[in-house]
């Protein structure tokens, strides 16, 4: 990997996603040799994913070089590589460019795309967990949209300007409420000649309501906000397949799409050389004690989605979303600072921030502790937190740009084919 030669400590971090470069920016400065390695030279903010999908935003406005966060300290390293295996023996790191030794290991490799073992799902339905698959939505939407206002088959158009969910989560909601907004607000102009009557969407979730990880209050909300932007909504539903531009489910609902979205689930993205002991089979996450240290390990950590520290007030683990990633990454840092100055470590406690979806412009749902939001004013605390969590002062500054000019003038700007989508079967979700 071409990493000198040091007496410090070396710090292992694989993973660029909130954990990791939470771990990383409070790392910089401190005398160990620090070396972040992730497939990508990029840190995605999630959240915002299918604003890139919807064409709200361009990737360059929720993405962030992980140059930039690393290249703050004097023996601070990024290697652009994929990982292939850990050997706790030798405490050695295996990637695809060479080998790499450690001291302390921290594994932040977040989550991929939970398809439950359906193989047909997976091989043709559309997924969005980083930024390619995103500009993969995008353009497939738009190409889609291109075809039906060309084709003379009624049938044909109604299947590309059907768009289909699985999945009624925050990803799902929003992602429904974005193309909904599209429908209503921009896409009458860009094809004057079409008749957006014949668009649906249909959003299908297994539990009894959507939203099932929050509030009564926000379902309720946010199940009015999306009937009326007019979305389909099918609880009690779940998703069997999907082939031939067939969605069928385990009722007698059945759809023809040439838009299937999955955002039903996600799981952990592991690394193997771990013990199969420390591993959770099915969420394929990290058991980790209170300082995030994987157990039976002591110098090598999992924190963010990868991992799960079961506590009274969260006996599953925490929630697999960015708060949890951001203060254990935050946290793992403090630790190992007292680490090295032979100080013990402090057990980690999750301070619940509350959790929150938007559903389009002026609609957005908010918890946090007892207090329950929802319309405007919860849509202005959505915008407000994503501003302030999103990374460069380039990207807030961008980002507001976008979202005053869409406000203003009902506008989304990034409605660009710029890399055909021509292949249906995705790739898997790496770290």
């Amino acid at each position: 990997m071409n990493i000198p030669y040091t007496n410090l400590p070396r710090l292992v971090i694989i993973g660029g996603g909130f954990a990791g470069v939470a771990l990383a920016r409070k790392m910089v400065k401190e005398d160990v040799q620090l070396v972040l390695i992730d497939r990508h030279n990029y840190h995605t903010f999630q959240p915002l994913l299918y604003q890139v999908s919807t064409s709200s935003l361009e990737p360059d406005s929720i993405a962030y070089p992980l140059r930039k966060i690393v290249k703050r300290g004097k023996n601070t390293f990024f290697r652009m590589a994929e990982v292939d295996a850990i050997d706790p023996d030798k405490q050695t790191v295996s990637t695809n460019i060479g080998s790499i030794s450690y001291d302390y290991l921290a594994i932040a490799t977040g989550a991929r795309t939970n398809f439950f073992g359906n193989t047909t799902i997976e091989n043709n339905a559309m997924r969005m967990k980083n930024l390619p698959q995103a500009l993969n939505l995008r353009s497939l939407m738009l190409e889609n949209l291109e075809q039906a206002v060309i084709t003379t088959d009624p049938e044909e158009r109604k299947e590309l300007l059907r768009f289909v969910l699985a999945g009624a989560g925050p990803t799902g909601v929003e992602l429904a409420g974005g193309i909904a907004e599209l429908k209503l607000n921009v896409l009458p102009r860009d094809y004057p000649d079409m008749d957006f009557d014949d668009m649906e969407i249909h959003l299908i979730e297994g539990a009894p309501r959507v939203l099932p990880p929050m509030s009564e209050f926000a379902s309720e909300k946010a199940s009015k906000f999306l009937k009326k932007l007019g979305v389909h909504i099918h609880t009690n539903t779940q998703v069997q397949g999907y082939d031939n531009n067939i969605v069928t489910t385990n009722t007698d609902l059945s759809l023809r799409t040439a838009t299937f979205i999955w955002s039903a689930g996600v799981t952990g993205a592991p690394v193997s050389g771990i013990n199969a002991e420390s591993l959770i089979p099915r969420a394929n996450r990290y058991k980790v004690n209170e300082f995030n240290q994987i157990e039976g390990y002591d110098t090598i950590f999992a924190i963010g989605d990868i991992s799960v520290m079961e506590t009274k007030g969260y006996p599953k683990g925490h929630p697999m979303v960015a708060q949890p990633a951001i203060q254990q990454g935050s946290h793992l840092a403090k630790n190992l600072k007292r680490h090295l100055k032979g100080k013990t470590m402090i057990p980690f406690k999750y301070f619940d921030k509350g959790s929150m979806a938007t559903i389009g412009r002026n609609k957005a749902v908010v918890d946090i502790g007892k207090f329950k939001f929802g319309g405007f004013f919860a849509w202005f605390i959505w915008m407000f937190i994503h501003l302030w969590f999103l990374v460069g002062f380039r990207n807030r500054f961008v980002t507001f740009f976008n979202w005053s000019y869409n406000y203003i003038n009902y506008d989304k700007a990034a409605r660009l084919i710029v890399r055909p989508f021509k292949n249906k079967q995705n790739t898997i979700d790496r770290v």
